[in-house]
């Protein structure tokens, strides 16, 4: 499993509703995000330790998950609970799914795939009320993504918007009326995901975002523009 030591952006907190789960990846891991039915989200390795099921395809039910191979059902620490073709078994400890830190802030998902998780405290700051917009993949490196950031004018602009680096991955992009906020993840040597968050959004600046982020994806994906960058 890649040892990410800091917090990695995974989802908007929004498209995760509870007692829904989605697969997602980090630097070509596969990693399952759920959450239970109490809104509480939940990070593991994607993968039912019996047949190696992702755990994505299953179903949540209360506070647990259930593979969809053969019903196998987890609580909120990872531990096998109960396995239907043996209901009367004690089932072993040792049946368990790693789990990774999880935490919300800024209306993005994060996560921590260390040994030793990591710091809530050390999540990076926005103030502001976020409001998210999308989540947009590109076939595109993160560094990049990144070095495109710095040079793309937002909606309504033709100059390139006031770029900040708020965290290795996190970014503010301001101008326009508008300040987006772009969380990056690294799924593998040539994708990049981007998840998005207006702060103190006025009125229409959403749907305003959404379409320009089609153009943005364009221009990631672009070879002149890779080429430049490089």
């Amino acid at each position: 499993m890649t040892d990410e030591r800091g917090w990695v952006p995974i989802a908007l907190s929004g498209t995760i509703e509870a007692s829904t789960s989605t697969g997602v990846i980090i630097g070509g891991e596969e990693i399952v995000v759920w959450r239970d039915s109490k809104g509480a989200a939940h990070v593991w390795e994607d993968r039912c330790p019996h047949r190696g099921m992702r755990m994505s395809f299953g179903f949540v039910r209360g506070d647990h998950i259930a593979c969809l191979y053969h019903g196998w059902q987890y609580d909120t620490g990872g531990q096998c609970q109960y396995i239907p073709a043996h209901p009367d078994l004690e089932v072993p400890k040792t049946i368990k799914i790693p789990t990774y830190a999880v935490a919300e802030k800024g209306g993005i998902i994060w996560t921590s795939l260390a040994a030793e998780g990591a710091d809530p405290a050390e999540l990076p700051d926005v103030a502001g009320s976020a409001t998210p917009v999308r989540s947009l993949y590109v076939d595109c490196p993160l560094d990049l993504a990144l070095g495109l950031l710095a040079r793309t004018a937002l909606p309504g602009e033709t100059e390139p918007a006031q770029c900040k680096t708020i965290s290795g991955n996190l970014v503010s992009l301001s101008g326009a009326g508008l300040r987006l906020i772009i969380a990056l993840q690294s799924i593998g040597p040539a994708k990049t995901g981007l998840h998005m968050v207006l702060i103190d959004a006025a009125p229409g600046s959403v749907a305003r975002v959404a379409k320009w982020a089609e153009g943005l994806r364009l221009s990631l994906e672009s070879q002149p523009a890779l080429a430049e960058v490089a």
